[in-house]
């Protein structure tokens, strides 16, 4: 466990320009640590390969002490927690790519199972279908104790923490900003669940804006926490599609759930799995990719009983799908009369296997 004064020279070397994510590594490894580091000659520091003379007095004179003392006055006040790669808690996963930060401020707590981690990503403004399949896949990790990874943006991000919060599973929020400044500001309730089911993490510095430029590196690090990464609706230019590239560069899994080909919103995971990216079509998919890494019980997940309905249920229930229907439309197709399947619609709703939207629009419920 690290003292204050130690944290402030961790925060303190990492202020200084030209000290990136593997420089800032490869120094306090040569050296021993941050302290050693910034106390280090001059002439020293510019005998190491790749540092030279122009790094070597950045780090001699460079160092923001006054931005550090602030750093950790925040730090106590919000009592986050300061977690070192050489930590044992420090996330495996996260530690086995190219460019890991060298620390973390965490809410919440990292654990040992977070190896066994999934994100799932997708756009802010996503369909019916694509949250009810992003909240059927959360559900069914969660369920087998597989801890679920995202950025807590609007959309399928929030879906997927939500989901593992419903079914008490952990989940995991990465952070494109200080971990003081939740974005957006009304998942505040949402980052204080996460926190005490999981944890909240960045590699940014306290009262860093959620800016434009932060939010890929903030995507390397969620698919950088996972074994794989589950894309379920993503346009062509995304940030969803960035985090999958980043897993590719890392060596992680690729999942995309297939699409409306005529959807901008799929457009993107349509494309992916053009390129190679497996099909998502149910859990099972996912486990299978990474069976030989996952260490989870593959127990089949209880699905919703139909064997008990009355033949008129069974026979709307299979006319629905996830994507919505009037009522109008299952009543034609079913050759019933609207007011008899709006009464079966409403039995099978009561059921838990049907969910009913606005409009008279109805759905299979996925969980």
């Amino acid at each position: 466990m690290l003292d204050f004064a130690e944290i402030k020279e961790w925060i303190a070397l990492s202020t200084i320009e030209g000290i990136g994510p593997r420089r800032f590594v490869s120094l306090v490894e040569h050296f021993g640590s941050p302290g050693d580091v910034l106390s280090a000659s001059e002439k020293r520091l510019s005998e190491i390969l790749d540092i030279g003379k122009t790094l070597a007095f950045n780090i001699k004179k460079g160092a923001n002490w006054e931005l550090s003392e602030k750093q950790i006055a925040l730090l106590k006040k919000h009592q986050f927690d300061f977690l070192i790669y050489k930590d044992k808690l420090y996330p495996q996963n996260l530690k086995n790519i190219f460019d890991f930060p060298p620390f973390l401020f965490v809410k919440g707590k990292i654990t040992k199972e977070d190896k066994n981690s999934i994100a799932i990503v997708g756009t802010r403004i996503a369909s019916h279908y694509g949250k009810s399949i992003a909240k059927s896949i959360a559900k069914e990790l969660s369920q087998m104790k597989i801890t679920i990874v995202s950025g807590m943006a609007r959309g399928i991000d929030s879906v997927g923490h939500l989901t593992a919060l419903e079914q008490r599973g952990r989940t995991i929020a990465v952070f494109g900003s200080g971990l003081d400044l939740v974005y957006p500001k009304e998942h505040e309730k949402l980052a204080k669940e996460i926190s005490e089911n999981g944890a909240l993490l960045s590699e940014f510095l306290m009262g860093t804006k959620p800016l434009a430029e932060n939010f890929p590196k903030r995507n390397r690090l969620i698919s950088g926490l996972c074994l794989g990464v589950v894309v379920v609706e993503a346009p062509k230019k995304s940030g969803a599609l960035l985090t999958a590239r980043y897993a590719l560069d890392q060596g992680r899994e690729v999942f995309a759930v297939p699409g409306n080909i005529g959807s901008r919103r799929s457009e993107g995971t349509n494309w992916l799995i053009k390129q190679g990216a497996s099909l998502v079509s149910s859990v099972d998919d996912i486990l299978s990719e990474l069976e030989n890494v996952l260490k989870v019980h593959r127990g089949k997940i209880e699905e919703e009983k139909v064997s008990d309905l009355s033949f008129e249920e069974k026979k709307i229930f299979n006319l629905l799908s996830l994507e919505p229907s009037h009522i109008d439309s299952i009543a034609k197709k079913g050759e019933v009369g609207t007011p008899q399947a709006l009464t079966v619609l409403l039995s099978l709703e009561l059921k838990g296997l049907v969910k009913q939207l606005s409009g008279k629009m109805f759905v299979k419920n996925r969980g």
